[in-house]
């Protein structure tokens, strides 16, 4: 296990004077504290992977699939996250999940299939928390405007598994042409990154006053942006990793007054230390290090005026009738309890969209920047379909499909640091699914002397460390 050292930390003077006046001197004081303590370290199981449980993990209150560890492992060398079985979360990011579960007991937002947006979305860590919390048939659109920034999204998403999301490569404000109406709308605006001192030092660094007053602006211009795509009546979930109440307290305000939104109030329960608005006396949710058992977060619900009658909350039934459902080439792939997927093929790559949003893919691929949606099943190269690991990570995949080789944990790391891998004797010839524990990994190649290692190559371990042995891994998630 690495536990990390930590060195005190000079906080800028103009931030800690404009902060210290904010909190008042107490609050200020149990925040400069926990700025200099250990974080804490927490993971957010996939519940579409695994059955609920970590073996050792202790319970954050607010999220049914996250756990704090008691130490930091060497995440980068458990084959099991490269599976998607878990996401390396901060905890207090994690509170989105208990906000979406109170708008849907309190009937702000259907418990049929949703139409949702995560529109500043990489690396996916709220992505897929929103995924998990979604009823069962919602369509999600994952959005990260840096291209840099969304290949890494991508690969998050594509390791999560879950077939009912669309990766796009947007500005918030392209989503306008594509007349979409969201049920529900997340934005986790850059910001500042206060929240983030004591995660990543460099965040200090880079911080300043002019930062902040960019960051507000830039905030209220992406709201702004993608305002006429959330429907009359629907839901935005506002946050920040970030103190300061310009970008915090003033944007959702300046929201409700200038866009026209009103608040809504979750409930929380005294012993997880949340900390309500420091200016105003609207429903805030702040999560403050030294206070919390997380990092810096600022999050606000608020529902958007119901200025007409006009109800387009997205039906998965009804949407599937709008485009001629044609049954997958290769149906035998999926599991049939996902139901029906139509192929289509752009640029050599093949992907399975469920039919029941295929009207809305073939409707949005004009407008937009997809760069991943429903399953890749894989990239035609000649006579042969050579399956993309999307396949193999997804949860809809029927595994009997393909022969199947069990990896040993030393040859799971080599087959993630794309280097060659033996395979059991007796493996057929041709594509293998590769599991560890058995998870699927991804695809070799068999061709009989060796197997090619079809492991994305931007995806790599590319660290020469030595990994540590499979038993001091901690993370065990109890899987079906």
């Amino acid at each position: 296990m690495q536990t990390r050292k930590y060195e005190a930390m000079t906080l800028p003077s103009e931030f800690a004077d404009y902060t210290r006046q904010l909190m008042g001197r107490e609050l200020y004081a149990i925040l400069e504290k926990g700025l200099q303590e250990e974080t804490p370290v927490s993971v957010r199981l996939n519940p579409f992977k695994t059955e609920g449980g970590l073996e050792g993990g202790e319970q954050v209150p607010w999220c049914p699939w996250g756990f704090w560890l008691a130490d930091r492992p060497a995440f980068t060398f458990d084959p099991l996250l490269h599976a998607g079985l878990y996401y390396v979360q901060e905890a207090s990011s994690m509170f989105v999940c208990e906000a979406v579960r109170q708008c849907l007991e309190k009937g702000l937002v259907s418990k049929s299939p949703l139409l949702a947006a995560d529109m500043c979305a990489a690396p996916g860590g709220k992505t897929t928390a929103l995924c998990s919390a979604l009823p069962k048939g919602s369509l999600l659109f994952s959005n990260e405007p840096m291209k840099q920034r969304a290949s890494i999204l991508k690969e998050n998403i594509v390791k999560f598994g879950h077939p009912d999301i669309i990766v796009t490569n947007n500005y918030p404000r392209d989503y306008r042409k594509t007349g979409l109406s969201f049920d529900l709308i997340l934005t986790d605006v850059p910001c500042s990154g206060e929240g983030m001192f004591r995660k990543d030092p460099g965040a200090v660094d880079e911080w300043s006053v002019q930062n902040v007053e960019k960051c507000w602006q830039l905030q209220r211009s992406i709201v702004e942006d993608i305002w006429p795509n959330l429907k009359p009546g629907g839901v935005l979930i506002y946050s920040t990793c970030t103190f300061n109440a310009h970008e915090d307290e003033e944007n959702v305000q300046w929201i409700a007054d200038n866009l026209g939104a009103d608040f809504i109030s979750l409930k929380t329960l005294p012993e997880w230390n949340i900390t309500g608005a420091l200016i105003g006396s609207q429903p805030c949710y702040r999560f403050i290090p030294g206070r919390t058992r997380g990092e810096g977060l600022f999050m606000a619900v608020l529902r958007k005026h119901d200025k007409a009658s006009d109800d387009k909350t997205w039906n998965s039934s009804a949407n599937s009738t709008k485009t001629k459902k044609t049954e997958s080439d290769h149906p035998k792939w999926f599991n049939p309890n996902y139901g029906e997927f139509t192929e289509v093929e752009e640029k050599g790559i093949i992907r399975a969209i469920p039919a029941r949003w295929s009207a809305i893919y073939n409707n949005v691929k004009k407008s937009l920047h997809i760069i991943h949606a429903g399953i890749e099943i894989g990239t035609v190269k000649g006579k042969d379909l050579v399956p993309d690991v999307s396949l193999a990570l997804s949860t809809a995949l029927n595994r009997s499909v393909f022969p199947q080789a069990e990896l040993s944990y030393d040859d799971a790391i080599r087959y993630l640091r794309k280097e060659a891998v033996t395979l059991p004797l007796g493996v057929p010839r041709g594509f293998t699914l590769v599991t560890y524990q058995h998870q699927p990994l991804g695809f070799v190649k068999n061709i009989g002397n060796r197997a090619n290692n079809l492991y994305p190559q931007e995806w790599k371990i590319k660290s020469s460390h030595i990994p540590t042995s499979a038993s001091s891994l901690p993370c065990h998630p109890i899987v079906p």
